[in-house]
């Protein structure tokens, strides 16, 4: 083929997308530019391209491809559009041209990482073991596998060759409280995991007896199979196509509406797919060194791939196993544009995710603005660095009520057990002390850097804490294999396995005795703990020196020290600038329903729920990211806040049903304005706030079994105690709800700043010598604090850079 021949016509497409991809309508003659990629960012060697020729001249198109003849990739397609996928990039720089009898000719280079990545978030962490057909146990320093869910072996960059299976809906219906017999939305194919130091393979998971998918044989009919109404009103089979591969080294599922009888291109994908993209995050946090399948049961998103909707998942953006916000959101540009270069354009995505999975949808909104479209998220967290400001308070704090300095005081005041556990929930800004050792056994140990012994609370009435025998590491390997706090020096090049050393091509890396160590954000300089417990008189004066007095820090290592804990400055510059802190400026540009349930006690407990939960998805959270995106953009009207307490974190009824098609509703009229405006205003005139698909903020009032009643009377929901939001112990400490400040600039330390007589003179000297430098100034901004510029590019090495302008064709 020499050529496709065109015609008159004019591409109707938006200055934004323009923008972002490269060209212009003011551009003369032909230009190129990519559809699901920045032209720099382009990775895994194949990218979709359109050829656009200006209205009223015909005559062929050419195309080259680093000078080699490309034209066949490309034709006119049913849209009008010429369009087409490059494929065999090299890594690196790529020359694409394309030239037009009568219009000149247009070049334009396309960056190309490979799959393994990175693109943007600096050089990647290793050692780095591969997920393997079959687990392999350990061995020495190297850890046991988990198996990838794929037949290929591993490259040494963890790159295994993909595949693509078929399945098929089971007429049955799903299991549920009425239905405890249903078939099971598990996976049809269970993850096959070994623990890090496994001497023996773990057997195989069976395949679900009773699942709801199953495996399709290609021509078959089975008589159970379902079919399914799509949201154009087409019934089709309901088959699915899973496809597994990597990409960034973690291990993806795309899942998606599938017809075997029929070819599926970028060009001309299969119209049972809307264009929409349900993306899944995976919650906790962690950064283990070995690769895994992602978390999700992508049987679970029965409701949305019935519909028509693509639903994707890939480990990488699964927080349990990257906590590198900056990777995470790396990953996700990666797998939007794989699933542009192989099954089309992108109507719009919406993130999902509960607890550290709405860490990673706010993240990508945060970090780079526009990646998501809309989110809708549970359990939620503004961000993974400031939530650690309300874990790592808790930490010292729960350690601290244990001290003879506090346990004698207590003692010496003759409290009982209640009381004692009314002053911990005074100063700690929860409804009792369960929140904090929640946090304490959860999450406390995952700032840890080497090799440790695990202590946790193991009395909820007391706080009593126990220490494991057992060590242990965050990296999950071997613990010969990793670094160790008390023998530093013959281990100091070994892996550390906290969060900033995971993500040290983003932070930097400072060496202490010999050790280089990820920089820090964690910092409790000046914040006087109890402050409103004193004021409000819960404290005394007493207890609340004594416990500022043993409260204390840690070092880089979390290893705990009479000092309070310091953040790197560069560290706090960083995290702001990269929108790794939550920006509400950023946020306001993205769709955000937040499914907000009670998770603040397991031992007071709403109406209808049974203690024994792990309550640290606590409700303030949810005002945090409000109170950001206020002060980011002048209101939150991008955020509708939809509360319950009865039924716990779990959605009662069709709720998180609800929230879905109240957000897909409010994206679709979202990607149909094409009036005047700015993204934030688009986001918040579009939001519908009426009819099916109301989004408005309303609450469920945790009195009522049925669980149906919205309550829209923002009042009437405040007034109830299990829907009113607590607060942390930074916020007791005097910081601000937004809990945006990482380390707060200081103040002198001033007698006349508390009621007259709180303190006896030596009372005060004590405080005087907690706080030598001053106290928090909560009225100024944190040390660091700043507007976020991102997405900035790590590729040249820690700090990073804002990206620079989208490369667009130049005329040859």
């Amino acid at each position: 083929m020499n050529g496709i021949k065109t015609g008159a016509w004019l591409l109707p497409l938006g200055s934004l997308l323009l923008a972002a991809c490269g060209g212009g309508d003011d551009d003369p003659g032909v230009m190129l530019r990519t559809l699901s990629t920045r032209a720099d960012l382009v990775s895994g060697g194949d990218a979709l391209v359109e050829v656009v020729v200006p209205a009223g001249i015909g005559g062929n198109v050419r195309v080259t491809l680093n000078g080699a003849d490309a034209s066949s990739a490309f034709a006119r397609r049913a849209d009008g559009r010429i369009t087409g996928v490059v494929g065999g990039l090299n890594a690196g720089a790529n020359t694409l041209v394309a030239s037009l009898d009568g219009a000149g000719s247009a070049q334009l280079t396309l960056t190309n990482t490979p799959r393994q990545g990175p693109l943007i978030s600096g050089a990647q962490v290793k050692p780095f073991y591969c997920a393997t057909p079959t687990p392999q146990v350990a061995s020495g320093t190297t850890p046991a596998t988990n198996a990838s869910g794929l037949a290929g072996t591993p490259d040494a960059d963890c790159n295994i060759a993909s595949e693509t299976r078929l399945y098929y809906r089971t007429t049955a219906a799903a299991q549920s409280a009425a239905n405890p017999t249903g078939c099971t939305l598990g996976l049809p194919d269970p993850v096959w995991s070994a623990g890090a130091n496994a001497a023996t393979v773990p057997a195989q998971p069976a395949t679900p007896a009773n699942g709801c998918f199953k495996p399709y044989t290609a021509g078959s009919t089975p008589s159970d199979m379902a079919t399914t109404t799509t949201e154009a009103g087409t019934t089709v089979p309901y088959i699915v196509r899973v496809e597994r591969g990597t990409l960034n080294r973690g291990i993806y599922d795309i899942v998606v509406l599938f017809d075997p009888t029929r070819p599926w291109t970028a060009t001309a994908p299969q119209a049972q797919w809307n264009g929409k993209v349900y993306y899944n995050f995976g919650s906790s946090t962690g950064q283990p060194r070995r690769q895994a399948r992602p978390q999700l049961a992508w049987p679970s998103a029965d409701e949305q791939l019935r519909r028509g909707h693509m639903v994707v998942a890939n480990s990488m953006t699964d927080s349990a196993r990257n906590s590198n916000r900056v990777m995470m959101s790396e990953t996700v540009m990666m797998m939007k544009e794989h699933i542009g270069d192989t099954y089309g354009p992108i109507r719009f995505t919406m993130g999902t995710g509960c607890s550290g999975g709405s860490i990673n949808s706010n993240m990508n909104a945060s970090i780079n603005p526009g990646l998501l479209d809309g989110v809708v998220t549970s359990c939620t967290y503004p961000d993974s660095e400031t939530t650690t400001l309300e874990v790592g308070d808790c930490v010292l704090l729960v350690e601290a009520y244990q001290k003879p300095a506090i346990t004698n005081l207590w003692a010496g005041l003759g409290l009982t057990q209640a009381q004692i556990n009314a002053r911990k929930a005074a100063i700690n800004g929860h409804p009792d002390q369960s929140a904090c050792h929640a946090w304490y056994n959860a999450f406390g140990s995952n700032g840890r850097a080497g090799v440790y012994n695990q202590r946790l609370v193991s009395n909820n009435t007391t706080g009593a804490i126990t220490q494991s025998p057992t060590a242990t590491n965050n990296c999950e390997l071997p613990n010969s294999a990793v670094y160790d706090p008390a023998n530093a020096a013959a281990t100091a090049t070994l892996p550390r396995c906290n969060a900033w050393s995971w993500a040290a091509p983003i932070w930097g890396t400072v060496t202490v005795n010999g050790v280089a160590m990820g920089r820090d954000t964690r910092d409790n300089v000046g914040v006087q703990y109890g402050l409103k417990a004193l004021r409000d008189g819960a404290i005394t004066a007493e207890e609340f020196v004594a416990l500022n007095e043993a409260v204390g820090g840690i070092d880089r290592d979390s290893t705990p020290r009479a000092a309070r804990t310091t953040a790197d400055r560069e560290a706090l510059d960083i995290a702001y600038r990269a929108g790794i802190v939550a920006s509400g400026k950023n946020l306001a540009k993205t769709a955000i329903i937040d499914l907000r349930g009670w998770d603040d006690s397991n031992v007071t407990v709403p109406p209808g729920q049974t203690p024994g939960t792990i309550p640290i998805h606590h409700q303030w959270f949810s005002w945090a990211i409000r109170d950001r995106i206020t002060a980011g953009a002048g209101d939150a009207g991008n955020q509708a806040l939809w509360r319950f307490a009865r039924t716990g974190l779990a959605a009662p009824g069709t709720l998180g049903t609800d929230a879905f098609l109240a957000m897909d509703n409010w994206l679709t009229g979202l990607k149909a304005d094409t009036a005047a405006g700015t993204l934030e205003q688009k986001v918040r005139r579009t939001r519908p706030t009426s009819g099916t698909f109301d989004t408005r903020d309303f609450c469920l009032l945790p009195q009522e079994v049925a669980q149906t009643t919205r309550v829209f009377d923002a009042a009437v929901c405040d007034a109830d105690p299990f829907l009113k939001p607590s607060l942390s112990p930074r916020q007791v400490a005097g910081g601000p709800r937004a809990e945006d400040v990482l380390k707060c600039q200081l103040k002198p330390l001033l007698r006349t700043d508390y009621a007259a007589s709180t303190f006896t003179d030596p009372q005060w000297t004590r405080l005087q010598a907690v706080f030598p430098d001053g106290v928090c100034d909560w009225s100024r901004p944190g040390v660091g604090q700043q507007d976020a510029v991102g997405p900035l590019t790590f590729s040249a090495g820690p700090g990073g850079q804002p990206l620079p302008a989208a490369p667009v064709s130049v005329a040859r």
